[in-house]
């Protein structure tokens, strides 16, 4: 835990016919932060990055946490990164691992999570000097299950916080995605295609398409995400992780104050501007209500039908 530049000035005074004083300044390089704080136990997620493209200045000492959210496609990432990002001292910058070539191999990856854990990715969330926790969120078909093993033992390493976000109802799920996969083919919004909305009159345009779910292999699909999820949980296991549900922070708020101890942040009330899309009873949203709800009776995914909450 090192970091820090301190001046001082010494006064040097010849002794002569003619006395002078002359006043030196010495630079001491890299003075340790004050760790004492800290508990034992938290030391090794406890960092003071040095960023090679700017300086942290008087914030050199204020202490860093890592962390990656990993969740999958329509789970609420976006919603749950934006609240995060509420936070005057947490950066979360977006899918990163979008692009193939920054998760092409296990070394591609960590050079990517090498800058921006040292502060060196800008994004509109960086907040640069006086970050607390820096992070970003991670699709688990972005190289995650892939590469596992070597992610895993970066994060071992380098005290990376693994936060997985996940959908209790995965038939909600399933119907967020259809209706995305919808609207970036149809763009009813002027032309435009949006994953995320800030108004309830765009939340209302995108909600009035109602997905047909294919019920032949609905509980197949069902069964493959939910065990995706399971092996992914389990793959990061031996890091320190957190498993937060989004229908659990729709609910109860105090869940973001739980999030907020993990990273160790002073807390905050968070916000977000975005806008839910679909709500209200699922019935009213999928063509063949009758035949997913008789596909689903009786199943280990029943609860999925009558599963409901507000936001």
């Amino acid at each position: 835990m090192v970091c820090g530049v301190y001046i001082c000035s010494i006064c040097i005074k010849q002794i002569s016919p003619h006395t002078t004083a002359k006043f030196l300044n010495i630079r001491i390089f890299d003075q340790p932060c004050n760790s004492s704080n800290v508990e034992e136990w938290e030391k090794p997620y406890v960092h003071y990055p040095k960023p090679e493209t700017f300086s942290r200045e008087e914030c050199a000492c204020n202490p860093v946490r890592f962390f990656a959210i990993f969740s999958m496609q329509r789970s609420g990432s976006g919603w749950f990164e934006t609240l995060l990002n509420s936070h005057i001292n947490v950066s979360s910058n977006g899918e990163i691992f979008g692009k193939r070539a920054r998760r092409a191999s296990v070394s591609a990856i960590t050079q990517t999570l090498d800058r921006v854990y040292n502060l060196d990715w800008f994004s509109s969330a960086s907040k640069n000097e006086c970050n607390a926790a820096v992070g970003f969120k991670w699709m688990l078909n972005q190289g995650v299950m892939e590469h596992h093993e070597g992610i895993a033992e970066y994060f071992k390493q380098n005290g990376v916080h693994a936060i997985f976000l996940f959908r209790r109802n995965l038939l909600r799920r399933m119907i967020s995605v259809l209706a995305n996969s919808y609207d970036k083919s149809n763009k009813p919004l002027n032309g435009t295609h949006k994953s995320h909305v800030h108004s309830s009159m765009e939340a209302e345009v995108l909600a009035k398409y109602r997905p047909t779910i294919n019920a032949t292999t609905l509980i197949a699909e069902l069964k493959h995400v939910d065990d995706r999820a399971t092996r992914a949980i389990d793959y990061f296991k031996s890091t320190r992780h957190t498993v937060v549900y989004y229908e659990d922070v729709v609910g109860n708020r105090t869940k973001l104050k739980e999030v907020q101890d993990f990273l160790r942040l002073p807390y905050r009330e968070l916000t977000s501007r975005q806008v839910k899309i679909h709500s209200g009873h699922l019935s009213k949203q999928v063509q063949n209500w009758d035949e997913i709800h008789k596909v689903l009776k009786g199943t280990q995914y029943e609860s999925f039908l009558h599963l409901d909450y507000q936001r």
